[in-house]
Parts: structure tokens; C-alpha cells; sequence
């Protein structure tokens, strides 16, 4: 199941249309989206439950939401 903008700002909130299409466009899905986030937040809290780096639609899913922030910190 692919990601629709209801499920995007379920895990985000709300947030910017342009960021939001680019994560649907990537076919992820709703639980690949949580994953991404739950990292971007808390990414030593995962590590210490010794999760594995994440890879995939996960990575790519974290590179959109990281570069986001990355604009807000400017």
C-alpha cells in the first residue's frame, strides 16, 4: 500500500505540500514512512535498541525528511 497525503501527515504532521508529493512519489509505504521518521527523531534511541542503519526505501525516506530539516536550520 502506497502512501497517501492523509498517511504523510498521520507520521509528520502537517507539513509542506512540495515535501510531501516528493515522499508519496517514492511508492513507500505507510510503515517504511514511520520507520524514516522514528530515525530522523530519534536516531541514538534506535541505535541503542540495535536496530540496523537504515537502508533502502527507509534511507531514502530519511535523506528527504534530513534535507528538510537541513532548510529549516538556515
Amino acid at each position: 500500500m502506497t502512501l497517501t497525503l492523509q498517511d504523510v501527515v498521520s507520521v509528520l504532521g502537517p507539513t509542506d505540500e512540495t515535501l510531501a508529493a516528493d515522499i508519496i512519489a517514492t511508492g513507500a509505504t505507510p510503515a517504511e514512512l514511520a520507520e524514516a521518521w522514528a530515525w530522523v527523531n530519534s536516531d541514538e534511541a534506535m541505535i541503542g535498541e540495535g536496530r540496523h542503519l537504515p537502508a533502502g526505501m527507509v534511507a531514502i525516506l530519511v535523506d528527504l525528511l534530513s534535507a528538510d530539516e537541513e532548510e529549516w536550520e538556515e
